[in-house]
């Protein structure tokens, strides 16, 4: 029986180079000449801590970020933007969340969309991913074409196809 899984997965090694070009860029910009801004990468967590002096400074980084981010391949809709926080004096910082994975809600969401398309297809929530199966790979594509449609803002892909 022909299946795929729907995923959400991002290249690591792409968003550490990216937050690595992004750290020497703001460094040598003439703007943020003695400013401690620069962008830090908690691995276990997977999120991006944006340091700037004010919040205008901490814009313009996180720009910088996105920019880098978008020319490497990774999907910029995988980050979630986390509070603005004051940290020592007048010094700011900002958490970027990566975020990995198709959480349950929004499995549950794309669950529901299948069942309400009419389609003779079966989905089933595993782990952090949604594994769609069908008598046929027309009904499936069919559901590839819906689900891009539908869901806009997360990034998702479509894997491990087989006949």
């Amino acid at each position: 029986m022909p299946s795929f899984d729907i995923v959400s997965e991002v290249n690591q090694v792409e968003v550490r180079n990216a937050v690595d070009q992004c750290n020497k860029e703001v460094s040598t910009r003439f703007d943020f000449k003695g400013s401690d801004a620069r962008v830090e990468i908690i691995e276990k967590d997977k999120i991006l801590a944006v340091y700037a002096d004010d919040e205008f400074k901490l814009g313009q980084v996180r720009d910088v970020l996105t920019g880098k981010l978008a020319k490497r391949g990774v999907d910029i809709r995988c980050l979630q933007l986390g509070k603005i926080e004051k940290v020592s004096g007048n010094k700011v910082k900002q958490d970027l969340t990566v975020r990995v994975g198709v959480e349950q809600e929004l499995g549950k969401k794309i669950v529901k969309l299948i069942k309400d398309s009419k389609l003779k297809v079966q989905a089933s929530i595993q782990g952090d991913a949604v594994r769609v199966a069908g008598a046929k790979k027309d009904a499936l594509q069919d559901i590839i074409a819906l689900i891009r449609k539908s869901i806009a803002d997360f990034p998702l892909q479509f894997k491990n196809f087989r006949d």
